[in-house]
């Protein structure tokens, strides 16, 4: 099979287009012919090289797939030709967080493409139980915008945040995968959503997707402009993933009894903090990584309901894969960048 691989940690240029055998399902397994595969910042992190992650060369990054069911292992129900969508977090499927369904919270979690081989290849391996159903009437490229995203955003709004009607909330980097489906998530639990993000183009897409108001941070004091539409309250929650960058700032904005939720840090991971702020405030600070695997039906079914959407910014040829990630890195996309694997 084709495939883009890394063997060894860099800058685009170390993505490399070669020719491996086909994996073979086992027992419980299934082989996905790969359609199109969908772009994360975490493609980028692992691409660079995560201090705790040690990989098998040559390693296959990609999350996100969606395609056609190719083979399957013994003891597998599924049917071959039926479309499919892949749950990308893995885990032993035997313990009690995984049992409790808390699976995220297994101690042999992984995800796809970075623990394991993912889906910049024309096949990727996985257990029968990461199938989803298909969200139709999506496209493969479509499709493949929904699970990592809209998971890790289900899980920030209402597993963490346990947002309500009427809650204001502040959603940062308002053009990124991640943000523009909190930003769909919210408004459908009834708050008022404040988006922030660098470029109007990015401000207009959110107010497309139900933002009721929108700051720009490079032209404003984003934690000004907070004060102002909330007539000096402050938010209840602020979500925000872009690091130290934006911490002090981020957390100002909220509220007392305030919760401050996030999934990342783009712009550098070690933060100050003042305790006295969190304690006195009563502040929450929630750290999130990815969700159940059972949330994720609950984001197929409002997605074939059209109640959510994916946000798809471009699509390009799997050869085009480090060019993919240049463009990711240059902060200008609004959703997702996905790759076109297969038509057949």
């Amino acid at each position: 099979m084709k495939a883009v691989v890394i063997y060894k940690h860099g800058e685009p240029e170390v993505l490399e287009m070669t020719e491996l055998s086909t994996p073979q399902p086992g027992p419980g397994e299934v082989l996905v012919r790969v359609h199109a595969c969908a772009l994360n910042h975490l493609d980028l992190w692992v691409r660079r090289g995560i201090p705790s992650l040690k990989l098998s060369y040559p390693h296959i990054l990609g999350s996100d797939v969606a395609g056609i069911i190719h083979e399957v292992g013994d003891g597998v129900s599924l049917e071959v030709g039926q479309k499919a969508l892949i749950s990308p977090g893995l885990s032993c499927g035997k313990c009690k967080e995984c049992l409790s369904g808390r699976d995220n919270l297994c101690r042999y979690y992984g995800i796809l493409g970075e623990h394991l081989n993912g889906g910049y290849a024309e096949f990727v391996k996985v257990p029968m139980q990461n199938i989803l159903p298909y969200p139709e009437p999506l496209s493969f490229e479509e499709a493949a915008c929904l699970p990592l995203v809209f998971l890790t955003g289900w899980q920030m709004v209402f597993s963490k945040a346990k947002v309500k009607a009427g809650e204001w909330a502040l959603v940062m980097a308002a053009g990124s995968g991640v943000s523009t489906a909190i930003i769909q998530l919210l408004k459908l639990s009834g708050s008022i959503v404040i988006a922030a993000a660098g470029s109007e183009d990015k401000l207009n897409r959110a107010r497309e997707l139900g933002a009721d108001f929108t700051i720009n941070y490079r032209q404003t004091d984003y934690l000004e402009e907070v004060k102002k539409i909330t007539h000096r309250r402050g938010v209840d929650v602020v979500f925000d993933h872009t690091g130290a960058e934006n911490w002090n700032k981020s957390l100002a904005c909220l509220t007392w009894g305030g919760r401050f939720v996030t999934c990342g840090a783009t712009s550098g991971y070690s933060v100050p903090l003042d305790l006295r702020h969190v304690y006195y405030r009563q502040l929450s600070i929630l750290g999130s990584t990815m969700g159940s695997k059972g949330d994720l039906f609950h984001i197929v079914q409002l997605a074939m309901e059209r109640k959510i959407k994916p946000v798809l910014y471009r699509i390009l040829p799997l050869k085009e894969a480090a060019e993919a990630h240049r463009i990711l890195e240059n902060r200008e996309v609004i959703g997702k960048v996905v790759l076109k694997i297969s038509d057949s």
